[in-house]
């Protein structure tokens, strides 16, 4: 019995201390405490010294230097994720001309534009980008690519890592004018997110609420796992069970992220064009609400072009007349209808899902032989309109036109300054009322639509013309606000529509204008200006990113302004606690800028507060866990092997010294990654051999204290990359939209049917690098599946490297890699200069794939293969070799 209760005891006793919270639980809590490198032999690097005094410790001798072979497809694998050429190799071997050829080498390779592919894929790993949502309606992200040719192009540049993590949690507050600011948010939109819920389900459900607690969390945990290694995410039912993390400080990083939402939204690529945009928008909010910027009336040069405009406006408008409606009358009671100074009418109150719209006018005694029908747009409609729908489009499913009331009058044809495809303006007139004329993509904008009679319709003085417009299609597709027009020119033509008001003022002359036509002139005058400079203007691109403002589709609506967030008590949505105030990890006591209060309505101080936290020089989590990271992908496992979780449920460092040593100068030399990665590949414990000795495995066969080089896998990237390097059809075009490498086909619901295996090994796609291949969550690719590639829905702070059956069938059957070995083939082939000799074809496919010549026995057995089996064959052979498939 007393064995029991010494053996329970044996085991509570370290759990209370990890209950407690005490400091050998928290050690990554701690600041960080540098100590001077250990001293060893001369020219010993400071990471030597610390990794020198832990072997000396553990009794193991260090691993000699590796070749030179061996060291540049290490330094270019690691680098660069493509192997050295035959050339590359051939000129390190022969750079006796300084005492460090390795670091020339590495200087030369950091300089390259392939370091930020390469680590950009690294970060995609860690942050799970791709470019679908993920979930059971996995729709596809059109503008995900952005970010990542930010990170690519953040690596090359040697972004410093304090602003590297500032732009990509609040770089749109934090540098407006920055379009990369605006484009590294999409970090924070990386994840899954869930359509069905979030545009399926209406606001003010308990289930809307936990869709958002839940988009909530993948965005706090992304942010904590990635910069500080922190598992907060525990923390959502109650207190961190093991590191110091409280159920306030989970809902406080909540709150952070309480004001935005994962969404398609506009940026600027020149700053240039964004100032402009700006500008004329701060205009014409100016003139929206009637006012000229200050001395514009009475500006010699405006007086001028207003006077200049006016007469133009008049001329052009001639065979046009403005007639405003003398009623309008709609097929639904909740349709209200307003006659604007310009004669349009706004239609607003509650639109029906249809409508049909009467407009009766008594133009006089007038003959027509068309009329104009203009949609324009109007800050109350959604989207700015013209129409009601959602996105501001309509549908007008048919015209008539009759004379009091009588049968319709024949229209001949139809035009319009825009058709929707497979929406044109024909459909208004071909008796069809399941076909419209449409205008999307077009929302936003002014549109005409002319409608020409089979002839001339002349109007007695007592007769009125009733325009009628059907919209039954259904969804809202209404029009929010038309004017009509009419002409008796005999060859009618789309062109400028004037006003009445604004017409009487121009058949004026300028010096008979009062004060008040003056200004109504100049405010029309600067308001067409002003919309044809922002018309001029390039369309801003999109990135899929996170904001708190945009246009609601269906329920998924902008917050507009930080939605409550509760502590909930067991994570239970029904048990809600005291509201939460945004907030980071209040165990980390070190001064940093202040989170605003619960009451502040700017979402973007909260997301600016959070990034300053992140990055301040003082915080122990962040610096230790980036520099860790990197270490990781130097030697496939980082100082803490568990490098998203530095805490008690996670791996204790194995040189703590080194790992705060390290983190302290990286970020004394501003974040440098270049900085970083060239300390540690100039070591001598990075340029170690793999080979094994008996001591060595014995005391350590996990080779944690780092006794020589531990072998690595290339990644599926990094495989797929090669050999299109080795085939010479890599293909090294920079950015833009990701390579789509299969078929889709529309699927039984919102997730498309993506086709793999037919896809044309051949076609251009798959010859780019394999970090602009495009990725979908639910439907991976299988031959970059079973090379390990992770899953997209989960954060991978580290590959999986298993070696299966399957890979080796893949290496050999997969339709890619059978071309590709046939085309290597051909490259071989092409040099071999009509000789039968097949050595030195053999030759330059050893340097090509190996990076060294052929021993005279595998000359021999790979050339009796190659002409057994073919040279393809011959290819695929050394390809699915573990000399290949494995660096050391």
């Amino acid at each position: 019995m007393m064995k029991r209760v010494l053996l329970l005891l044996a085991i509570l006793t370290p759990l209370q201390g990890i209950l407690a919270g005490d400091d050998e639980a928290s050690w990554s809590f701690l600041p960080i405490s540098p100590t001077p490198p250990p001293s060893h032999a001369s020219g010993c690097s400071p990471v030597d010294g610390f990794i020198l005094q832990k072997l000396e410790e553990e009794t193991l001798t260090p691993s000699p230097q590796a070749d030179k072979r061996t060291l540049i497809r290490r330094a270019y694998v690691d680098l660069h994720g493509l192997p050295p050429t035959p050339e590359d190799v051939r000129d390190f071997l022969n750079d006796d001309d300084s005492l460090e050829p390795f670091a020339r080498l590495t200087d030369r390779l950091l300089a390259s534009p392939r370091l930020g592919e390469r680590w950009a894929r690294h970060w995609m790993d860690v942050v799970h980008f791709a470019e679908t949502h993920g979930h059971d309606e996995d729709a596809i992200r059109e503008h995900a690519w952005p970010y990542r040719d930010y990170l690519i192009q953040a690596f090359n540049s040697d972004l410093p890592y304090a602003r590297f993590i500032e732009e990509q949690v609040a770089g749109d507050v934090l540098d407006p004018e920055n379009p990369w600011a605006t484009v590294a948010t999409s970090f924070l939109a990386c994840g899954p997110w869930d359509e069905s819920s979030q545009m399926g389900i209406q606001d003010g459900t308990v289930d809307k609420e936990i869709a958002r607690y839940l988009d909530r969390d993948d965005m706090l945990t992304t942010t904590m796992s990635t910069f500080t290694s922190t598992t907060v995410h525990c923390a959502r039912c109650h207190d961190h069970k093991f590191d110091p993390v409280s159920i306030e400080d989970y809902y406080g990083l909540q709150a952070v992220f309480a004001g935005v939402d994962r969404v398609d939204r506009p940026y600027e690529a020149d700053p240039e064009v964004g100032r402009r945009r700006q500008l004329l928008a701060e205009e014409k909010a100016l003139l929206d609400q009637g006012q000229l910027p200050p001395g514009a009336i009475d500006h010699g040069e405006t007086i001028q072009a207003v006077a200049e405009w006016a007469r133009a406006l008049l001329r052009g408008s001639r065979s046009w007349s403005v007639f405003p409606p003398h009623t309008v009358t709609t097929s639904s009671s909740a349709t209200t209808t307003s006659i604007l100074e310009d004669g349009s009418v706004l239609f607003g109150g509650e639109p029906p899902e249809k409508d049909t719209y009467h407009f009766t006018l008594r133009p006089g005694e007038q003959t027509v032989t068309a009329v104009l029908l203009e949609v324009l747009p109007h800050d109350s409609l959604p989207a700015g309109g013209p129409g009601l729908a959602e996105n501001g489009n309509l549908h007008l499913c048919e015209i008539q036109i009759r004379v009091s009331g009588e049968k319709a009058v024949p229209i001949r044809s139809a035009t319009a300054d825009f058709d929707q495809a497979g929406w044109t303006i024909a459909h208004a007139i071909d008796g069809n009322p399941d076909s419209a004329w449409g205008i999307h993509p077009q929302q936003g904008k002014a549109h005409q639509a002319m409608f020409i009679l089979e002839k001339p319709l002349r109007l007695a003085g007592n007769q009125s013309l009733t325009v009628v417009l059907e919209q039954n299609h259904g969804r809202r597709h209404l029009i929010g606000r038309a004017r009509l027009a009419l002409t008796a020119a005999e060859t009618p033509r789309l062109g400028e529509v004037i006003d009445p008001a604004i017409k009487t003022i121009c058949e004026k002359p300028p010096s008979a204008r009062s004060e008040t036509e003056r200004k109504t002139l100049t405010l029309r005058y600067l308001n067409e200006r002003n919309e044809r400079a922002r018309a001029a203007l390039p369309e801003p691109l999109q990135v899929y990113a996170v904001s708190s403002k945009f246009e609601a589709i269906g329920n998924f609506k902008p917050a507009l302004k930080p939605r409550p967030v509760f502590v909930l008590k067991r994570g239970n949505i029904h048990t809600p606690g005291s509201p939460a105030q945004p907030e980071a990890l209040t165990q980390l006591d070190f001064k940093h800028a202040a989170f605003p209060g619960g009451s502040d309505p700017d979402e973007g101080a909260r997301r600016a507060a959070l990034a300053q936290w992140l990055s301040h020089p003082d915080n122990p989590l962040t610096w230790r866990s980036i520099v860790n990271r990197v270490w990781h992908y130097h030697f496939g496992r980082g100082i803490v092997s568990t490098p998203n979780d530095f805490g008690e449920m996670g791996a204790r460092p194995t040189h703590p010294a080194l790992l705060d040593w390290l983190a302290t100068a990286f970020r004394d030399h501003e974040g440098s990654f270049k900085w970083l990665h060239r300390t540690i590949m100039t070591s001598a414990t990075y340029q170690q051999s793999a080979d094994e000795s008996d001591a060595g495995l014995e005391h350590d066969p996990e080779n944690r204290w780092l006794w020589r080089r531990s072998p690595r896998r290339l990644e599926a990237e990094a495989i797929r990359d090669a050999v299109l390097q080795f085939s010479g059809l890599l293909d090294l075009t920079m950015g833009g939209p990701s390579a789509r490498q299969f078929h889709t086909s529309k699927g039984v619901h919102i997730t498309p049917v993506v086709d793999y295996l037919n896809f044309d090994p051949d076609d251009r796609a798959n010859f780019r690098r394999s970090v602009y291949r495009f990725v979908f969550r639910t439907v991976p690719d299988p031959l970059m599946q079973a090379l390990d590639c992770p899953d997209a829905s989960q954060l991978s702070p580290k590959r999986t490297t298993s070696a299966t059956p399957l890979q080796a069938l893949a290496l050999l059957n997969n339709p890619f890699f059978i071309r590709q070995s046939q085309h290597l083939a051909e490259r071989l082939q092409r040099r071999q200069t009509g000789s039968e000799d097949a050595t030195p074809v053999i030759e330059s496919l050893f340097h090509l794939i190996y990076n060294r010549p052929p021993s005279a026995e595998e000359a021999s057995e790979v050339s009796a293969y190659a002409e057994a089996h073919g040279l393809a064959n011959a290819c695929r052979v050394l390809l699915n070799s573990n000399a290949f498939v494995y660096v050391r």
